[in-house]
């Protein structure tokens, strides 16, 4: 697999979706086991510092953006880090 957030053509893919739907097919088709390991390290960070409620649908978008910005446009999913998505 050639990872688009890492572009290691070696890289292990995901063995299954990650995430219901389009957005885990896209996932697991381009993005590579350690990327998305390293997300969801990130994961807990975002909803951490941003105070996310994973049960409310606006926060699943706040994520979800997130998700996106740090495996397909190679940000950090910080508020205030290189690449991050902007707050408010």
């Amino acid at each position: 697999m050639n990872c688009v957030r890492c572009g290691r053509p070696e890289a292990p893919a995901l063995t299954r979706r990650p995430v219901r739907g389009p957005l885990g097919i896209e996932i697991q088709e381009e993005i590579c086991a350690d990327c998305w390991a390293e997300w969801q390290k990130v994961e807990v960070m975002v909803m951490n510092e941003l105070r996310l409620n994973f049960m409310d649908p606006d926060s699943q978008k706040v994520l979800k953006q997130h998700m996106r910005e740090v495996l397909f446009h190679g940000g950090t999913g910080a508020s205030g880090a290189p690449g991050a998505i902007p707050i408010g």
